[in-house]
């Protein structure tokens, strides 16, 4: 799954933060109508988690009911040193929706 994730353009990922939440929603469901895409990935990291959680099941159930399903999901987390030179964790994940 490595080489497939590499190979993979960003055109249809979906990546969540602090805009408001229907635009998320909104952008995962063009992907799908508009550009005819057959796999939106939404990636999200940290405090966006849940966000992207929420997105993933309002653009399934409200918007593309019928039409789409998650198809797999992808957790992480990475360490990095932040601005305080402190060792800190971040969780991402990825939800894979497919027509």
């Amino acid at each position: 799954m490595e080489t497939e994730k590499k190979e993979r353009t960003n055109d249809n990922v979906v990546f969540i933060g602090e805009k408001p939440f229907m635009n998320y929603v909104t952008a995962v469901v063009m992907q799908f109508t508009t550009l005819g895409a057959p796999e939106v990935v939404i990636k999200a990291r940290g405090k966006f988690i849940a966000k992207a959680v929420d997105i993933a099941e309002v653009a399934t159930k409200r918007f593309l009911e019928n039409q789409v399903k998650s198809d797999n999901i992808l957790i992480d987390s990475a360490e990095f040193t932040n601005k305080e030179g402190r060792q800190v964790r971040v969780s991402s994940i990825e939800i894979y929706l497919k027509k």
